[in-house]
């Protein structure tokens, strides 16, 4: 009988591995993280959909309705979780041993639970000869002049193994530059900016003196080897 080969009835029968599998999924692990895709998308609660790349020696991650890749720093927390934090050293996502998913955002500060959608793209910087990383700085000045309502202009000191980098941070400045707009004191931060300086250096830095944004970049570290938009946030306000 088929209630018998199941293990319904009778004497209990092994079922084979697969079949259990395909039934009532994996079995559980012990203590150890479940398995997600090492580059994977998710979807919160909320409906934002990003990729988790962990791949990289820091793992990257990127939202659907945004250029900006964050480079994350992994710490241990209670109970086997692992937090993940942004240069700031601020909550970005929690991953739980059991694989849960709960990701920080500046509308949920609390925290919004996101679920496995599957496998995601690699995050990877484009190779950027020299006329498209004019390009690209044009276009980050355009859209830093356009938020601030001047003109903010845009340099940089590059080389071939920087240019890429040097033109994703230009226009991870210029989103800071548009989130500064949106701050109750946004005219006091944007005052203080009148040139923006992209150069390569020895680890990621912003730093801001003279009127003159200097925003350094480390290409051996990849996306990791420059600053997010919320450390050139919080240079700009820190600024004395």
């Amino acid at each position: 009988m088929l209630c018998a080969a199941l293990g319904f009835g009778g004497p209990a029968l092994a079922w084979p591995e697969s079949l259990r599998e395909g039934l009532f999924g994996p079995r559980p692990t012990d203590g150890r993280q479940f398995a997600a895709p090492p580059i994977a998308r998710y979807v919160s609660e909320d409906g934002d959909v990003f990729t988790l790349d962990r791949t990289q020696p820091k793992p990257l991650l990127k939202f659907e309705n945004s250029f900006e890749v964050w480079a994350l720093e992994p710490q241990p927390a209670p109970r086997g979780d692992t937090i993940y934090k942004n240069d700031l050293g601020e909550p970005v996502l929690r991953a739980t041993r059991l694989g849960g998913i709960t990701v920080f955002t500046d509308q949920r500060p609390g925290g919004s639970a996101a679920a496995l959608a599957g496998v995601g793209s690699p995050l990877r910087l484009a190779i950027m000869g020299p006329q498209a990383l004019l390009e690209r700085l044009a276009q980050a000045s355009a859209r830093a002049s356009r938020a601030a309502r001047r003109l903010i202009p845009f340099e940089a000191e590059a080389t071939p193994a920087s240019s890429a980098l040097i033109a994703d941070s230009a226009m991870v400045t210029s989103e800071a530059v548009v989130r500064m707009t949106k701050r109750a004191d946004s005219r006091r931060l944007l005052d203080r900016i009148a040139k923006v300086r992209l150069v390569e250096g020895r680890r990621a830095s912003a730093q801001l003196a003279q009127g003159v944004l200097e925003v350094t970049v480390a290409p051996p570290q990849g996306v990791a080897g420059r600053p997010s938009s919320d450390r050139i946030v919080q240079v700009a306000q820190t600024f004395r």
